[in-house]
């Protein structure tokens, strides 16, 4: 389980304080939103199950715990490969720049971050520095990726926050459970289902009124 000093850590890490630009990427959520898909909580529910289950949350949880198990060596291919599994430009982006957003002010404050690592390489490597227990990183990273997906469709949609927040509070057992289930898989098992949602990123780039840099 985690100490406490882990588990303030862990909380600062993924907390909206911490300087890693999370509020300014929507996934694609912004131009579902402009193509129809999402358009009230019941279709967003939908959709970001989809992303935590089929799509990038679970395979960052992958890439996450194989990032902690890394060798200095060995954490270098993991975070090749989570940038091949980026599926487009601005999703790429997401990943490269919250990444070394994270990897700045991690190693300014508690020092060992190499640099220019995606965002959960970066974090798992950082969970493995302090001894943090794993299954616990995966689900409150997996609440926090989620969380700030509902604060981008409180704006978005819009919903409001008794909504989005409800959305919220019924994912949850989903982030415990994807956790607990990813942990157990190797990055031979990385993969997607989510089509549109990455077809909706490509879209973005090219989208004419954005609040979102993705």
């Amino acid at each position: 389980m985690l100490t406490n000093p882990q588990l303030l850590t862990l909380t600062q890490w993924l907390s909206p304080a911490y300087p890693i630009g999370a509020f300014s990427y929507s996934h694609g959520l912004e131009w579902s939103v402009e193509a129809g898909q999402v358009r009230d909580a019941e279709s967003f529910a939908a959709w970001l199950s989809d992303i935590l289950e089929q799509g990038s949350g679970r395979n960052d949880v992958i890439l996450m715990a194989a990032a902690y198990a890394a060798t200095p060596e060995g954490l270098a291919k993991v975070d090749e490969i989570a940038r091949a599994f980026a599926a487009s430009r601005e999703r790429l982006l997401e990943t490269q720049a919250q990444g070394a957003a994270f990897v700045k002010i991690t190693d300014a404050i508690w020092g060992d971050m190499p640099t220019k690592l995606t965002y959960p390489v970066a974090l798992g490597y950082a969970a493995a520095r302090q001894d943090m227990p794993l299954p616990q990183v995966a689900a409150m990273y997996l609440h926090a990726f989620a969380s700030n997906l509902c604060a981008a469709a409180m704006r978005l949609v819009p919903l409001g926050q008794t909504e989005g927040n409800r959305v919220l509070h019924t994912l949850a057992p989903l982030c415990e459970r994807l956790a607990e289930q990813a942990l157990q898989e190797t990055l031979d098992d990385l993969g997607g289902a989510c089509v549109l949602a990455e077809v909706a990123s490509m879209k973005h780039e090219t989208q004419y009124t954005r609040l979102f840099r993705t």
